[in-house]
């Protein structure tokens, strides 16, 4: 594989494994009859985890792409009298098995938004008092900037097809 500077790292790896047979005593009966000690092939199509977690980071900067991301959806209450909202649209984007978690931290929004940029979430959900009259959420794209205010089904909808296309 090449790296984001253009090297070629090894992702794919075949071992072959001595040791381990003969600590489990494993063998097999050979064509002559007689037991022979066997050795084992361990092969990995992409290297071992860390190593392809440590390109994927790489390759996009930290900022994962939606399908990929540990927190795709990240819900900023503005205020506390706005977390009993916040949490019905995580409880809402949880249950369609879209990764979510809430910041209610006793801080401002611009810190939360702050927080959220920096950790390249991709998409920032925010609460306040007009999401919550018309029950509805601000959107805020990592990759497309601010968008316009939508239901919490409509960006369920939009999202979970995002992420069941891969963005394609």
């Amino acid at each position: 594989m090449k790296n984001v500077n253009g090297k070629e790292d090894t992702a794919f790896t075949v071992q072959y494994d001595f040791c381990m047979p003969e600590r489990f005593d494993l063998s097999y009966v050979g064509e002559d009859g007689a037991k022979h000690r066997t050795f084992v092939v361990h092969r990995s199509s992409i290297g071992a985890i860390e190593r392809i977690m440590a390109f994927l980071i790489e390759k996009y900067g930290g900022a994962f792409p939606l399908w990929l991301s540990p927190v795709q959806v990240r819900v900023l209450p503005v205020s506390e009298k706005h977390t009993v909202y916040a949490q019905e649209v995580l409880d809402t984007l949880k249950a369609t098995n879209i990764r979510a978690d809430m910041d209610d931290a006793n801080e401002s929004l611009g810190k939360k938004i702050r927080n959220a940029k920096t950790e390249k979430i991709p998409y920032l959900l925010v609460v306040g008092d007009k999401e919550v009259e018309a029950k509805n959420v601000s959107v805020d794209s990592r990759d497309k900037g601010k968008m316009d205010a939508t239901s919490i089904a409509d960006f369920v909808t939009k999202v979970s097809e995002e992420i069941k296309t891969r963005g394609r």
